[in-house]
């Protein structure tokens, strides 16, 4: 059997735990036997063969994992659901106290409650959401 074939079999052996771990390591190194198949495909020895795979794979793991880390380190930028709901300010529709009320929160009426129980917000009046409880947003003046 030629090089070239069993480099990719050592490349499909490598995807497995990739795919079973998780690990982008051994995706990596997978790569790295594609490389070297290829090398066995032009007519390169054996040497060159491991040489490329060595390159190959360690060049894509000194690359990929450091920004692999970083991405990973970064908060999501996008909020969706009701955390894109959290901060928004809402225009009270229907008097909202500690016990209830209405708001216009993104298009939509919610029903409210004041984040304080002694505070009251008139129709008309600007809210802060703090929170979404359930079906309810808990505001502030």
């Amino acid at each position: 059997m030629d090089a070239w074939i069993w480099w990719l079999i050592a490349a499909v052996g490598l995807g497995i735990p990739l795919v079973i771990t998780a690990m982008p390591e051994f995706g990596m190194l997978a790569v790295g036997a594609v490389a070297g198949a290829v090398t066995a495909g032009l007519g390169g020895g054996m040497v060159a063969q491991v040489l490329v795979f060595a390159v190959v794979s360690t060049a894509l793991i000194l690359v990929v994992q450091p920004v692999a880390r970083r991405s990973r380190r970064q908060n999501p930028k996008l909020s969706s659901g009701i955390d894109a709901l959290r901060g928004r300010q809402a225009t009270v529709l229907e008097r909202v106290d500690g016990q209830g009320g209405r708001i216009k929160l993104a298009g939509e009426v919610w029903s409210a409650r004041a984040l304080d129980s002694g505070e009251v917000y008139e129709p008309g009046s600007l809210v802060d959401v703090v929170e979404i409880d359930g079906a309810t947003a808990v505001v502030m003046g």
